[in-house]
């Protein structure tokens, strides 16, 4: 039996709007849309490559979650560190980046580490039922 497969269905429909909004980072819909890679704010060519790719890294892992994928359990843990990664950069390389409130800032630390993380721990704790 699989332990949190609905928990894991709502992070797969995360992860796949996740890719949507990085494949359409080329189209720099506004000044903030630059993809953000290891806490820096990318713009045009790099932007261009880098928001498609991990968009398409994002709609495989989507795939990958939601049918329970053995694949997706490595894509998983890779994720879950590069989004701690890139969050703690963030604060390190851009300081003076204009910051949102505290309480929106606490919103999206908790839900940005807390869908990486817990996917890529259900994922773990499935292990023996992944495909």
């Amino acid at each position: 039996m699989i332990r949190g497969k609905t928990l894991l269905r709502i992070f797969a429909i995360l992860f796949a709007l996740l890719a949507i909004s990085n494949l359409s980072k080329p189209l720099a819909l506004s000044s903030t849309a630059g993809f953000v890679l290891f806490g820096q704010r990318l713009s045009g060519v790099a932007n261009a490559i880098a928001g498609p790719l991990f968009g398409l890294f994002l709609a495989i892992y989507a795939f990958g979650v939601w049918n329970l994928r053995s694949f997706a359990l490595p894509m998983g843990v890779a994720y879950a560190l590069y989004v701690l990664a890139n969050l703690v950069l963030w604060n390190v390389r851009m300081p003076a980046a204009a910051s949102p409130p505290v309480w929106f800032g606490l919103i999206y630390l908790a839900v940005a580490l807390g869908v990486s993380w817990g996917s890529a721990y259900l994922l773990l704790q499935n292990r023996a039922h992944l495909r």
